[in-house]
């Protein structure tokens, strides 16, 4: 167990709050604020008691000065003014005697955001490879960190890992949340257990097929990344999307687990839905079939829990998103407790307008993809124990 910000007396104290305001952003203008709004309640629970709050979060990829221009966090400011209904202060540097001045005026119940963490990857990469001098340094601005960023708690970055090595440090109360959640799945006893696989590639989920093909009773492997599978069985995929580097991993996968794995029978594809048998070389599959979806179905039916990472097809596209839906359409009939594991898989639940039918959709699709492969995350690894 890993302290919390309960576990604190914030009465006085300045309290960094690294969050994940990473929200997309069109002319100053924030298209969704659904993780401005994750991190509130951290934020109003150190203001209530006693503390003055500093804010950390990325924007956007940061790699030269003309990138500045777009990822500044300033509107994200003036949105965390207008939903906690006080003024938000914020910093435009990032480091240097302006902000250090703004943090020692700061009282009890002030809010600071400091600017963008990875400007500082301008020169240096200093943020995002854990530069000890910048994590210092924004660790000096404060009396307790507390991590509150669960969407970047698997990268070792200095606003994430670096600063908790200086001052006392927490979980905040989404990231709490969301490996409560997370884990009320993996620990249950309950059976069958079914992990849906979907999404374009297979080389960034190797690790995350292993480790939960070893705990399923079932693995349902749907979404593009299904064609290397069925490709290694034989079949023609015609244009496909395939990934040739993993043929080998995919081939002893259904080698050793074949019993478990459920690969598609059909597909939507640009002139109609076609079975797997009937492509031909031209041929390229956007969505699963019908005859798909009862087979899912059918192996879902009596499923206890689930783990749910990537959609089933091109879902952006309203003409492919049928399988994703019917999908969420299943697992909501049936009320299996079921983990959406962030990312794309997140933006279909919200998109196809399934957002409070499961048990938990999570607000981090690689700290997620992460977690589930050896229920370690760095940026919490690196928080303070709880006392037992």
């Amino acid at each position: 167990m890993k302290k919390t910000i309960k576990d604190y007396d914030l009465n006085g104290k300045k309290v960094i709050i690294r969050c994940d305001l990473n929200v997309p952003i069109d002319n100053g203008i924030i298209l969704d604020d659904t993780r401005i709004r994750s991190s509130i309640k951290t934020i109003r629970y150190a203001i209530n008691n006693g503390a003055s709050v500093i804010l950390l979060s990325h924007l956007g990829r940061v790699k030269n000065v003309d990138d500045k221009k777009n990822n500044s966090l300033y509107p994200v400011s003036i949105a965390l003014s207008n939903i906690l209904k006080k003024e938000v202060l914020f910093s435009p540097e990032t480091r240097g005697k302006e902000l250090s001045k703004m943090v020692s005026e700061l009282k009890a119940g002030d809010i600071l955001l400091i600017e963008n963490t990875r400007f500082e990857d301008i020169i240096g990469n200093k943020e995002s490879k854990c530069d000890k001098r910048l994590a210092k340094y924004w660790a000096s601005l404060g009396d307790i960190y507390i991590n509150d960023a669960y969407g970047t708690c698997h990268r070792n970055h200095a606003s994430v890992t670096g600063i908790p090595l200086y001052i006392p440090s927490g979980i905040g109360f989404l990231v709490e949340r969301e490996i409560n959640k997370i884990n009320g799945v993996l620990d249950s006893n309950t059976h069958p257990f079914v992990t849906i696989l979907g999404g374009k590639k297979i080389d960034d989920k190797i690790k995350l097929i292993q480790s939960l093909v070893n705990i399923s009773d079932k693995l349902i492997i749907g979404g593009a990344m299904s064609f290397t599978f069925l490709k290694v069985l034989g079949y023609n995929i015609g244009k496909s999307t395939i990934s040739e580097d993993n043929f080998s991993f995919c081939k002893r996968l259904l080698n050793e687990y074949g019993e478990k794995i459920i690969l598609p029978v059909d597909f939507v594809c640009e002139d109609g839905t076609k079975e797997i048998d009937e492509f031909d070389d031209n041929d390229i599959g956007y969505d699963i079939g019908p005859k798909t979806v009862r087979l899912f179905d059918r192996v879902l039916k009596d499923a206890r829990r689930v783990i749910l990472n990537g959609p089933m097809g091109m879902f952006e596209d309203k003409k492919y998103s049928d399988g994703t839906r019917k999908v969420f359409n299943i697992l909501g009939k049936y009320k299996i407790k079921t983990v959406i594991g962030g990312g794309d898989s997140a933006s279909a639940v919200n998109n196809l307008g399934f957002e409070d039918m499961f048990y938990h959709v999570s607000t981090g699709g690689g700290a997620t993809m992460k977690y589930l492969e050896d229920r370690k995350l760095i940026g919490i690894e690196v928080i303070e124990d709880a006392k037992k």
